[in-house]
């Protein structure tokens, strides 16, 4: 998975997740270059979702997942 800038270049490429008890970890590169490991805690993808307030961004994200790039 690419996670890319809004000029197109790739910012990070996530190449494995996993679970460990109850976060969510990742490896990969960030900038084609440096390896990285990391974690998302429930905590925080409930931040994440916090910031998606707006009744058309919530209905947007759930057909996101659906659609073509």
């Amino acid at each position: 998975m690419k996670i890319a800038s809004t000029d197109g270049s790739t910012l990070m490429e996530i190449s494995e997740l996993s679970r460990n008890g109850n976060a969510i970890e990742f490896k990969g590169k960030v900038m084609g270059a440096m390896p990285v490991k990391g974690r998302l805690t429930p905590e925080e993808a409930r931040m994440a979702f916090r910031l998606i307030s707006k009744g058309r961004l919530w209905f947007f994200f759930i057909t996101f997942l659906f659609r073509q790039s």
